[in-house]
């Protein structure tokens, strides 16, 4: 998979791209990022990315010409026309909300776009011509898409074929079925008079699956009934 990401604090993405499963990754070849920096692309003779707000208002808007430019100057195509052919996401908090699901499907994709705003957000028509899906991490805001493309890139990453050491883990994680995951214990066996269930220590694997998925209905029950 190659992933593009246009932002304009490219350092932002420096350390998650060189560390722990976007680091292995990248590493093993089945993922590729490259960051585009804005400003560098951008037509403006200053390099400017953003601009005021028609109609005034507080903050920076990012221009629309700058990130269709820098777009093309990367994919050689008109940039209304990339969504088609891959998947371009503008990070926003006006976003459907990501989840497992999303991260499964980009998956699926050999070329992903990451579209990041910044200041007061983007020219609205970005939304409007150049991203063909708006993805929020939740219902609160950051300074800009830069965090939320690595959060986004690294739930994509870990579904990527060879990417986690074990499969398996991706099958009896938390959002791969119905339900949350199930408590996990390691040593020490008491730590502090706390001790781990009984049942994990006892080598009957069929009480311990049925504890595991008792534990995980209980946990999705209490804290997850919409999962439900």
């Amino acid at each position: 998979m190659k992933a593009h990401v246009f932002c304009t604090l490219p350092d932002i993405l420096a350390s998650p791209l060189r560390c722990g499963t976007l680091g292995r990754a990248m590493d093993a070849g089945a993922l590729e990022v490259l960051v585009h920096d804005l400003h560098e692309l951008s037509p403006d003779p200053h390099h400017k990315a953003d601009d005021t707000p028609y109609g005034g208002g507080p903050g920076m808007v990012l221009r629309v010409d700058v990130l269709a430019h820098a777009m093309e100057s990367v994919f050689d195509a008109d940039a209304t026309v990339l969504k088609e052919r891959f998947p371009v996401v503008l990070l926003t908090p006006q976003g459907k909300r990501f989840d497992q699901s999303q991260a499964r499907e980009l998956a699926s994709h050999e070329t992903l776009v990451f579209l990041c705003g910044r200041y007061e957000g983007v020219d609205e028509r970005v939304r409007e011509h150049l991203a063909g899906r708006e993805v929020s991490l939740g219902d609160f805001v950051l300074a800009g898409g830069e965090i939320a493309a690595a959060a986004v890139l690294e739930a994509v990453a870990r579904l990527l074929p060879g990417v986690l050491g074990n499969d398996e883990s991706l099958l009896r994680e938390s959002f791969s079925g119905p339900m949350l995951e199930y408590p996990q214990y390691t040593r020490p066996a008491d730590w502090r008079g706390r001790r781990v269930p009984d049942v994990l220590v006892s080598g009957d694997h069929g009480r311990i699956r049925a504890w595991r998925e008792e534990q995980a209905r209980q946990r999705t029950l209490h804290r997850r009934p919409d999962l439900l």
